[in-house]
């Protein structure tokens, strides 16, 4: 089982222009003009020629409260994770595209853990979209908060109720620096005013991108509520990503990119159960739930003021190897019911990348 896994993703003996970005999950290979180009001409890419491309690599690794944990007996990420947030991804950037919303920056995936990707210009926030009064947001309304970003939220709402209107809370993405009003802190809330103040300075190209950016957002949000409603999920919360490419006419577009509408950046509810009065979780926020009944202080996972500590304790804890496999069964079930097929888990995903890239895609 841990061989199944894919935990390291950074060390591929890739061919790339600039250094490796490496993230929680995944890890982005900036491939060099030259390879870049002979690729667009190879696999007919439907990009310009000179568009400059990207190899990115999803690992197994599990992320929550900021941290990367791993299991009992050496497993160190989730079995099926990377395939997982990658073919669900892909089935929700193909029907945006469908449905004439935006591209993302996908062109190909060759490989369940690997997609080659058109390099993007970021928009430099994290898209959150809430349709339920639930985690932070109940804690922050529970605690007395009422206008969040803007919006004022009416007095004597319940725990878990839907939202009369789907409620846009971006964030910021990174340190943010020299920007009035925006605290220099990573994630941090960020209003519809400082988005329209600082358009620029957070990577949008034009202002009225803003707007550009919360169709996109709200359009993308209802079309996959709308699909898993249909399998009697309801679509609580989620984070999408932003960012501009160019078009195979070189001309700039705002596009998806990153993941969307995942288990693993989304919240998703069982339909039926909650109608019953019960929140059962098919995402990646049972994990949380499980670690937050374990831990031996709860607060160390809330308190952002305690994050050198929390990195250091899940840096030296193993958690229980049941909660990992928990993960795996409930990301691969949501995945098998959103894309209609079951997810193919790679056997031995190192060997098998390596193949690829050296022999298919000759960037080893």
């Amino acid at each position: 089982m841990s061989a199944r896994v894919l935990s390291s993703n950074h060390d591929f003996a890739i061919r790339t222009a600039e250094p490796v970005h490496s993230g929680k999950v995944r890890s982005v290979y900036w491939l060099t003009p030259e390879d870049s180009e002979r690729l667009i001409q190879q696999r007919g890419y439907p990009v310009s020629p000179d568009a400059r491309l990207a190899v990115l690599i999803v690992s197994d690794r599990l992320s929550a409260f900021d941290c990367i944990w791993r299991g009992e007996g050496g497993l160190e990420g989730v079995p099926g994770k990377g395939a997982v947030l990658n073919g669900v991804s892909q089935h929700w950037f193909q029907a945006f595209a469908n449905a004439g919303l935006a591209r993302s920056h996908i062109l190909e995936a060759p490989h369940p853990l690997l997609w080659v990707v058109q390099r993007a210009r970021p928009v430099r926030i994290e898209a959150i979209a809430r349709q339920y009064l639930t985690g932070s947001l109940w804690r922050d309304y529970a605690s007395g908060l009422r206008d969040v970003g803007g919006t004022v939220l009416p007095e004597g709402l319940a725990q878990h109720q839907r939202l009369q209107n789907l409620l846009i809370t971006p964030s910021s993405k990174g340190v943010l620096k020299g920007l009035a009003g925006i605290p220099e802190v990573d994630d941090v809330n960020i209003s519809r005013g400082d988005l329209e103040q600082h358009w620029s300075a957070l990577g949008f190209e034009q202002l009225s991108d803003v707007d550009r950016y919360e169709v996109l957002l709200s359009e993308g949000f209802q079309l996959i509520s709308q699909q898993l409603q249909a399998i009697g999920q309801l679509f609580v919360d989620t984070k999408f990503e932003f960012g501009y490419a160019s078009d195979g006419q070189g001309q700039s577009e705002l596009i998806y990119m990153d993941e969307v509408g995942t288990p693993d950046s989304s919240r998703i509810w069982d339909r039926e159960a909650y109608t019953e009065g019960r929140v059962v979780e098919n995402s990646k926020e049972g994990f949380r739930q499980d670690l937050l009944q374990w831990v031996p202080d709860r607060e160390l996972l809330l308190d952002k003021n305690r994050m050198e500590e929390r990195l250091a304790f899940a840096a030296a804890t193993a958690v229980p190897q049941d909660f990992l496999l928990s993960v795996s069964e409930t990301y691969r079930e949501i995945a098998a019911a959103i894309t209609g097929q079951g997810i193919v888990v790679p056997e031995q995903p190192r060997a098998e990348i390596n193949d690829l890239l050296s022999g298919e895609l000759g960037l080893i």
